[in-house]
């Protein structure tokens, strides 16, 4: 699974360790305002005052690296707040307006240990979803997987890095969402390279090998099995979206049964209002229920008057978005 270098902190950070370098990880855990950078967000320090990622769009780096270092050096986590009204934040460059809390904790013996920095950089390369769970009180840690804790899935449903009360920190870490897409028409071109801009994992399902070519979808992942069976093997969960753009209901319709049989926390399909009422009708004989139903988001988009494929690429994109946004 590939990340961007920004987001490659906690590898980053192993790896100075690991050279003797010595390293920190700095992450965001509550911000107000104007903030630019979101909870969860990290930063790696090294030793030498080498960085990769941010924890403000750059306004309180510095501060941040120094602080990184007297870590590094007594071994203990800490907390810092910067605000507006802080003439440390002033002096760091925070005039923004925003108000950001960050945890620096450094990599080492009695603090965030090489082992759980290991095991934790090896979830991320399987692609299994993990939490780093840090009391900022007692500098407890513990790495947290799927069922083992009730409010932690839900984290990791969610996608969302939480300081909770009681002073614990939820670092949330999880592949990508993905993006899975039924039909390659002019609108899943678009639609694709945005997604990706946006985090997304993207993969374009079709079985007509003249619409679903890689002269038309370069570098993107092609299946071209049936919809429903490669669905199946894809096995969407509650970080994924799947929109179906075929327009055909022998497609169509095995899809939407298929997906809606997942955890997929956005399943959207093309077509005017009259299609989806006759989809939906044919959908009802096959014994799906209105709730279930009520999970389809049709005619699939924010409603803004889009016209071209960029522009309803646009709009799908925005309301996956926003509906991922209120999770």
């Amino acid at each position: 699974m590939n990340r961007p270098p920004h987001e490659l902190c906690p590898e980053t950070a192993l790896a100075w360790h690991r050279g003797g370098m010595g390293a920190a990880l700095a992450t965001v855990i509550r911000s107000w305002g104007a903030s630019p950078c979101p909870v969860g967000s990290q930063m790696a320090i090294s030793g030498a005052g080498e960085i990769v990622g941010s924890v403000s769009g750059g306004c309180v780096e510095g501060a941040v690296v120094a602080e990184a270092l007297a870590a590094m050096a007594d071994g203990r986590l800490r907390v810092l707040d910067f605000g507006i009204a802080d003439e440390d934040a002033f002096a760091a460059g925070l005039s923004c307006g925003g108000q950001v809390r960050i945890l620096v904790d450094p990599v080492g013996e009695g603090a965030l240990t090489e082992a759980m920095l290991a095991a934790l950089v090896a979830a991320r390369a399987a692609g299994q979803p993990v939490a780093l769970v840090t009391g900022l009180a007692d500098g407890e840690r513990a790495l947290i997987g799927p069922g083992q804790d009730a409010s932690i899935d839900a984290r990791l449903d969610a996608g969302r890095s939480m300081l909770e009360s009681g002073d614990r920190f939820v670092a949330v870490h999880t592949p990508p969402p993905r993006l899975i897409l039924v039909g390659a028409v002019p609108i899943a071109q678009p639609l694709l390279a945005m997604a990706r801009l946006c985090g997304f994992d993207g993969v374009l399902i079709d079985p007509r090998p003249a619409f679903a070519s890689a002269a038309r979808f370069p570098g993107e992942v092609i299946l071209d099995d049936w919809p429903d069976s490669a669905l199946n093997s894809l096995a969407p969960d509650a970080r994924t979206a799947v929109v179906i753009l075929t327009h055909d209901a022998k497609l169509d319709e095995p899809a939407l049964v298929a997906a809606l049989a997942t955890r997929a926390f956005y399943i959207g399909c093309l077509g005017s209002s009259r299609t989806q009422d006759l989809r939906r009708q044919r959908l009802r004989a096959l014994g799906l229920t209105e709730a279930t139903l009520a999970r389809i988001h049709g005619p699939v988009g924010l409603q803004i008057g889009a016209e071209s494929p960029g522009e309803i690429a646009a709009s799908i994109l925005a309301d996956i978005i926003y509906c991922r946004n209120q999770k």
